[in-house]
Formats: structure tokens, sequence, C-alpha cells
């Protein structure tokens, strides 16, 4: 897979994606990422890449130019373009499992107010948002959404079940908590259950303490 990034702030986006798991799927070559800086696109001799809004507003708009050139020089005949966006479809594992299986992703950061739709309109296959919530800058959650599928990727996990098993493996459930050891500490014990070395006990614990995580901490998805 090719992960080409467009932002203002490029550090920001390949900082998350510099170490660890990421950082050993891009060195085993199952990734490679590149993160551009859009002001290198901009046809303004002071490199600007935003406006005011037509028809007035707060704020300044990531500009159309720019973006269209970026994303001709970068698009290839298998490219998906994703802009992040509040406005976007929300972010879940799914859509990540959707995501890995493309062999080029070209992520659009937005800045300030936004994009000019026309660029949406244009040139976005996929709009997405990582929560209803409002960051300084795309190049953030341009990493989260890489880190979620490079680790999808095959090969990216030590353990292959690692991803299967984990929380939102099933899209309706939360994971169920988990231990290790020492079995006691501080008074607290490891649930007798997890030691006991009953598969089937273990398994019904774990749907079990599933459901309740997800009663406590995310109702919505049993609704």
């Amino acid at each position: 897979m090719r992960i080409d990034i467009v932002t203002l702030f490029p550090e920001v986006a390949l900082a998350p994606l510099s170490d660890s798991i990421i950082q050993r799927a891009r060195a085993a070559g199952l990734v490679e990422v590149q993160a551009h800086q859009l002001r290198d696109w901009s046809v303004d001799r002071h490199k600007r890449v935003d406006d005011t809004l037509c028809g007035g507003g707060q704020g300044m708009l990531l500009k159309p130019e720019p973006l269209f050139a970026a994303v001709e020089a970068l698009k290839q005949a298998d490219t998906l373009v994703v802009l992040m966006t509040p406005q976007g479809r929300p972010f879940r594992q799914a859509v990540a499992q959707e995501l890995s299986k493309a062999s080029h992703l070209l992520v659009l950061c937005g800045h300030y107010e936004g994009v000019d739709h026309r660029v949406i309109e244009s040139l976005v296959d996929v709009e997405l948002s990582i929560g209803d919530y409002v960051l300084t800058n795309g190049a953030i959650a341009a990493a989260v959404v890489c880190d979620a599928v490079i680790r999808l990727l095959p090969g990216a996990l030590g353990d292959e079940r690692s991803h299967v098993e984990e929380s939102f493996s099933d899209p309706n459930l939360l994971e169920a908590p988990s231990y290790t050891r020492p079995i006691e500490f501080r008074g607290m014990k490891v649930p007798d259950v997890l030691t006991s070395g009953h598969h089937a006990n273990i398994q019904a614990w774990k749907k079990e303490m599933a459901l309740e995580r997800t009663r406590v901490n995310r109702p919505d998805l049993l609704d």
C-alpha cells in the first residue's frame, strides 16, 4: 500500500507513524507513507493557500487551486482520495477495514474552515471524520486514520489474530476486560474464571463482560 498525505503540517501527520508497529510495517515494505506540504502547490508568490469565504463568514478556507494541483500530481489510476473533515462519514473499524484494501490512499487534510466545496465535488471519494469535535488541523486526524488502516495490513501485527480479537472487531461490542500477572495486586485479584483453564467458561465470561462494558461505556452500540 502507498499513502500520500497532503497537509500544511507534514511533520504532525508523520510523527505518530514513525514508531512502534507502524514504523516496523513501513520498514518491512508493507506500506509507503509520505506527507506533502500543500504550499508546494501554491501559485501565490507568498505561498498562501487560503482565502476569505464568499458570502461572508468567519475564518479562512483552503483554496481550490493548490488542492487540485496536488491531487493531479499524486493521483494514480487506483487512487482513493480521502478528505479529513468534521462533516465527513464517521470513521469506524469497518471503514478502516475498507480502506486497508486499497492500494493507494491520497489523504487531504482540512484546515481553517475546511476546503472549497469544488474540491469535494470534483476530487474526493470519501469524506471522513474521526469524531464530533474540532481539531487544530486535519493532519492529526489523518495520522489516526493511517494508523488504524496500516495495522490491518497483512503482516503488520505479530499475531494475525490481534486485530480480530480486539475492540470493535465486533462493531456492536467493546472488548472484555483483560488482566495479567500478578494474580493478586494490592488486594485486587484476577477473576478466578481466567485462571481456571476452562476455555468455554472463559469465553462465556468474556462475552458477558464485553456486553456489560458496552452497556456502561457505549450504550449507543447496543441500540
